[in-house]
């Protein structure tokens, strides 16, 4: 069993103020009548294996989830307050085993873009390879520029079709940027994984035991109601914000980086949205005519 786990707690502070905390990017529809959001589900929807997703959002975006959800069988998590992806997998991992089961989850941002799917499910089909031998998996970007708004990763050695992770990089400056690109064996940063629940979940308790031990609570605590889930407020509040990257993947030895070159963005900022948008002859795109004068305003500073 297969199940997505879509993170969609961001607040799309980068595109502002297009994206705002009432309405942030993964609910806007950037690049179709679909909000990134629709689009991230449809895509999952249309791999075969894949069951019932997990979609893990605010608390306070209970309106704008019900209503792009709407149709979709989704089990919908309510986070009180934001508090990265290492609670937020903890949680996910938790309500996955609570009927018994050990599937491997697939999680994923829910306002990034994909735009060659077949690469994408080929990648996602060598991931499940290494997590069914219980390998952590993450997915790494082939870069194409000496960007210094991603993380890297650095590969070791080979492992089949994916390589040993050797270590995690902040976003480097533009020397360094392209001293990696230069170099290879670098990858960014997608924040995309996939793994066991059962092994995720081991290595959170071993490697951020606070974490595991107040998401169990607030999880065991929460209010149940339909396909909602509502976290104790009180008990998540006192979990720490950390990432998965920090909490568990820079500090486990099990794992494993595959490649992927499918057309990936995580639509971070004004300039990486513009030069993925399609124009007309008149270099406008169709998505302006959206914008109110004083988000295009922005916008043209933003570029300028």
């Amino acid at each position: 069993m297969l199940i997505p786990v879509i993170l969609a707690g961001g607040i799309g502070e980068r595109l502002r103020p297009l994206s705002t905390p009432k309405r942030p990017k993964q609910f806007l529809p950037l690049f179709s009548d679909k909000s990134l959001l629709q689009e991230t589900m449809n895509r999952i929807a249309q791999y075969p294996a894949m069951s019932s997703p997990m979609v893990i959002g605010s608390l306070s975006h209970r309106a704008l989830l019900d209503e792009q959800l709407m149709g979709a069988q989704a089990t919908i998590i309510l986070e009180p307050v934001g508090r990265n992806t290492a609670p937020a997998i903890a949680i996910a991992a938790l309500r996955a085993m609570e009927n018994g089961q050990d599937p491997i989850l697939f999680v994923l941002p829910s306002d990034h873009l994909i735009q060659n799917q077949d690469i994408f499910y080929k990648a996602i089909a060598i991931a499940c390879a290494h997590a069914e031998k219980n390998k952590l998996v993450t997915f790494g970007i082939v870069p194409h520029a000496p960007e210094t708004g991603y993380g890297y990763i650095q590969t070791g050695e080979r492992c089949e079709d994916a390589y040993v992770i050797k270590r995690f990089v902040e976003k480097p400056p533009q020397q360094l940027a392209e001293q990696y690109l230069a170099q290879g064996g670098y990858y960014w940063n997608s924040g995309m994984f996939l793994f066991r629940a059962s092994i995720v979940l081991h290595a959170i308790e071993m490697h951020a035991p606070d974490i595991y031990k107040i998401c169990r609570e607030a999880l065991k605590n929460s209010r149940r109601e339909a396909s909602h889930i509502y976290l104790d407020e009180t008990l998540f509040a006192a979990c720490k914000k950390e990432s998965i990257d920090y909490a568990v993947m820079e500090k486990t030895t099990d794992a494993v980086i595959v490649p992927l070159d499918a057309g990936w963005s995580d639509v971070g900022s004004w300039h990486v949205l513009w030069s993925l948008m399609r124009k007309n002859h008149n270099g406008y795109v169709k998505l302006a005519a959206l914008f109110s004068r004083n988000i295009m305003r922005r916008l043209k500073k933003e570029l300028q």
